[in-house]
């Protein structure tokens, strides 16, 4: 269940916003300080953070900063009744990822907050997937480095294609036809031996019999070392 902690000095409203959150099916903290709200956001428990500009013992923008600073990327939501483009504009490159001015209809903030969620989400998944392993074979997806049984391997772009190609598959048999469409896109005739070929330099480089031949269908990653 994601939490949200809701930085508002005005009991009205937050009170408002607590109860249609936790309707739809979130946990809310709310506080009504600039002190509080940074001492809570510092706790890096909350996914997502509903932050009010105009607070009592300081700037909305305070608490922000703080937690920018420190590197969290916790979705942030101003809600405020500063509704200049100026305002706006001076809120997303403080490193808020939504304005949403008031008055406004809780609809349409629900709609931002499960949005910047999913986002977050979307993100957080794409980053665990950046390293693919299988059975002693790593590829770092972002730094493009290649790993065999610990050691650094040197591959050219299209061998660390193919190689990605397989380690997304692991255990599936891929037909020549599959492996040239998805790595060079049929930029060759498909009764060309190019796939062949690449796969005996992974063999040569990775391993032999990591690359196994499914006679008369194609190539698989299997276990084997």
């Amino acid at each position: 269940m994601n939490r949200i902690l809701i930085i508002e000095d005005e009991p009205r409203i937050s009170s408002f916003i607590a109860k249609g959150l936790k309707a739809a099916g979130f946990t809310t903290l709310t506080v009504g300080t600039a002190e509080e709200g940074r001492a809570q956001a510092m706790t890096a428990t909350f996914d997502l953070i509903i932050l009010d500009l105009s607070l009592p013992d300081g700037d909305g923008y305070s608490v922000l900063t703080a937690v920018r600073s420190l590197g969290l990327h916790i979705p942030v939501i101003i809600l405020t009744a500063r509704n200049s483009v100026d305002d706006t504009v001076t809120g997303l490159q403080s490193g808020a990822d939504d304005y949403m001015p008031k008055p406004f209809h809780f609809d349409e903030l629900l709609a931002r907050v499960q949005l910047r969620l999913r986002a977050d989400s979307d993100q957080s998944q794409e980053a665990e997937t950046s390293v693919l392993t299988h059975n002693g074979l790593e590829l770092d997806l972002l730094r493009r480095i290649a790993t065999a049984d610990g050691q650094e391997v040197d591959l050219s772009a299209r061998e660390f294609e193919l190689a990605e190609t397989f380690l997304r598959h692991p255990g599936q048999v891929l037909s020549r036809e599959q492996l040239l469409s998805r790595v060079w896109g049929y930029d060759f005739d498909p009764g060309s031996n190019v796939v062949d070929v690449y796969v005996r330099y992974l063999r040569n480089k990775l391993g032999v019999k990591r690359f196994e031949t499914v006679r008369g269908f194609g190539y698989r990653l299997s276990d084997r070392t």
